[in-house]
């Protein structure tokens, strides 16, 4: 139970992260504008709650193993926001980084 919890807050650390960020480029680089830009720095500012709410109290893990979801949920981001067409060395590297996630979270530690 721990670990579907653990990763349903990946999940959502990446709406929240990958999502604000998007937001922030939608404001500034795609001139949209200080509403969208707020929106997204408002998201990144929950981003950073939700990642305190991991069981594993390690942050320097919690966080290196995010940068795998991280990297997955923004090709997934791109996919879904602009239409991005990741190729087969993205999908290979995403699921590197996840396998590298699932190793640096949940391995058996002996504790």
């Amino acid at each position: 139970m721990l670990i579907a919890r653990s990763i349903a807050l990946f999940v959502l650390a990446a709406l929240f992260e990958i999502g604000g960020a998007w937001l922030v480029w939608q404001g500034v680089r795609e001139h949209r504008g200080w509403i969208w830009i707020g929106a997204g720095v408002i998201a990144l500012g929950v981003y950073g709650f939700v990642a305190t709410l991991q069981p594993d109290a390690e942050f320097g893990r919690v966080l290196a193993a995010y940068g795998g979801v991280f990297v997955a949920g923004s090709l997934a981001w791109g996919m879904a926001a602009d239409g991005y067409r990741p190729d087969r060395w993205d999908v290979t590297g995403a699921l590197i980084c996840l396998a590298g996630m699932a190793v640096i979270m949940y391995a058996p530690r002996g504790r």
